[in-house]
């Protein structure tokens, strides 16, 4: 088998197990399905995935290159200074996360997952058919990746003048980014016709936008600590 008939059929497999995880959830797929979807035989589909749990990584180092993309093409959208492009990443992240709800959710969990390696008590405590996966391996490499994006924009924010100069780029994206899931997450709550809070989702947006450009252009005031703190990267 060359490597172009490889490619193809291991791109059938994932487009099939993508489908089924949108449709019927990861739990209710199993591997059966997925060969059928992709017209494969089983025996084939676990040569190119060990298991359900590789292929569900693999699904996962998908998303994050879809996310991926799109931070790229924020950062280096033309004419634009760091501030413009952080809020350009505010609209075209949580259009991503409500566009593709099967691959936000994938990386999430891995964000979970990750919580838990990072700590060698808890680190038992995740599948080992997962940390087997290859994919898995990869995510580790690759999961910074949409983060350098974002500290260049916030990098060229401070240089550009439209960020205050004594924020440190990394913690400032990473706080960002914490805020993004947050907003997500806490969509549902929002619009929830029920509830007591005197908010409305048509609002939000533009507020979370608004504060965000606050606390980036100082605005909103803040004391710098005092801390030692080494690049991430």
């Amino acid at each position: 088998m060359g490597a172009q008939e490889r490619t193809q059929k291991e791109k059938l497999i994932l487009e099939s197990a993508i489908k089924l995880f949108i449709e019927k959830g990861y739990h209710a797929t199993k591997m059966d399905d997925v060969a059928k979807g992709a017209k494969i035989s089983k025996g084939l589909t676990y040569f190119y995935y060990k298991n359900k749990e590789d292929l569900y990584m693999a699904v996962t180092r998908k998303a994050f290159d879809g996310l991926k993309d799109v931070f790229r093409d924020v950062f280096r959208s033309k004419g634009k200074n760091g501030m413009q492009m952080l809020i350009d990443l505010v609209q075209k992240y949580l259009d991503y996360s409500m566009e593709n709800r099967m691959y936000y959710e994938a990386i999430l969990n891995f964000l979970g997952v990750l919580s838990l390696y990072n700590n060698e008590e808890t680190r038992q405590k995740i599948d080992p058919l997962i940390l087997e996966s290859v994919h898995f391996q990869k995510l580790l490499d690759i999961h910074h990746d949409c983060g350098k994006f974002g500290i260049q924009m916030v990098s060229q924010g401070i240089k550009d003048g439209s960020i205050r100069p004594e924020l440190q780029p990394e913690i400032t994206f990473y706080t960002i980014w914490s805020m993004l899931i947050g907003y997500e997450r806490l969509s549902g709550p929002v619009n929830y016709e029920n509830k007591e809070i005197k908010i409305h989702i048509d609002n939000w947006k533009p507020g979370f936008i608004r504060l965000m450009q606050d606390m980036l252009k100082g605005t909103i005031q803040a004391t710098k600590p005092n801390v030692v703190q080494g690049s991430l990267f």
